[in-house]
């Protein structure tokens, strides 16, 4: 009991954040394009916020053990709240400054959350670490889930009540206010090893030039990935012209990945023994 009193406590602040997150999938591109900027215009843009994730994704777990994890949560609500509401502004470099900003707060999204959480579980209640496991389990169930309900909330508010493609951004606002709040109230603090960051870069480095394997690996991941963003911002302009409704077809995307994750922890388990080589 106490360790589901711990895993809700977490996952009440966790699952908004990724919700607002999801929310803005669907009609970013189509926000830049309503501002009637120009597609090479609309590239900047996406290319300054995956630059900024790379950048400050290099840092971000020097940032978050130094800052504090809890912190960091509540520095991501804040950050991911002011690039929502630069997406009202349209000075394009008011909107590239918010990009960079939800850089940073994808950052923090997918490291100080889960660093927290781990400490807390290990450190201060000492639950059996196979236990985590059963949490993140957890959260990657509610967030498939969250996103394809996401592209069905941003149809709704963009589409069906007529709010334009802003809207979707500004529904995110007030869930992201509430998993920083909920942190706030109910989140201890928790800090991590402090480490000289070049040190960190230089083991990282070390790690990937020694080992053949991971080099490849990380090849791979960084072929599949750029693939991936160049799908992401090709999909409105290539669809829009037809009609078709943005956030039911964020959903299918989203539902689709669902399927596809499944269909591996179904050819991994003991029954079909499809295991990767």
């Amino acid at each position: 009991p106490a360790f589901r009193r711990f895993q809700r406590g977490y996952l009440f602040g966790y699952l908004p954040a990724l919700a607002a997150d999801w929310l803005q999938g669907p009609y970013l591109y189509k926000l830049y394009q309503h501002y009637r900027f120009l597609e090479g215009q609309i590239a900047i843009l996406y290319v300054c916020g995956l630059a900024s994730s790379v950048v400050f994704g290099l840092v971000s777990s020097s940032l978050v053990d130094r800052l504090g994890r809890k912190k960091s949560c509540v520095l991501f609500s804040l950050t991911y709240s002011i690039c929502c509401l630069a997406k009202l502004s349209r000075d394009y470099l008011v909107l590239a400054v918010g990009r960079v900003l939800g850089g940073l707060s994808t950052a923090l999204l997918f490291s100080a959350f889960e660093a927290w959480y781990i400490h807390e579980h290990v450190e201060r209640y000492d639950f059996p670490t196979e236990w985590i496991a059963v949490t993140f389990s957890q959260t990657a169930f509610w967030n498939n889930v969250i996103a394809v309900g996401a592209g069905g909330a941003a149809d709704f508010f963009a589409e069906w009540l007529g709010l334009g493609p802003v809207a979707p951004f500004m529904v995110s606002i007030p869930l992201l206010v509430l998993s920083g709040v909920f942190a706030v109230k109910n989140w201890d603090e928790n800090y991590g090893k402090k480490r000289a960051f070049s040190k960190t870069c230089g083991d990282g480095l070390k790690c990937l030039l020694s080992d053949r394997r991971v080099l490849l690996l990380g090849t791979i991941q960084a072929l599949f990935e750029s693939v991936i963003y160049i799908f992401i911002f090709l999909w409105t302009p290539v669809l829009d012209p037809h009609g078709a409704p943005l956030g039911i077809v964020f959903s299918s995307f989203m539902a689709a990945s669902m399927l596809g994750s499944s269909l591996y922890r179904l050819a991994i388990s003991k029954r079909y023994h499809l295991q990767p080589v």
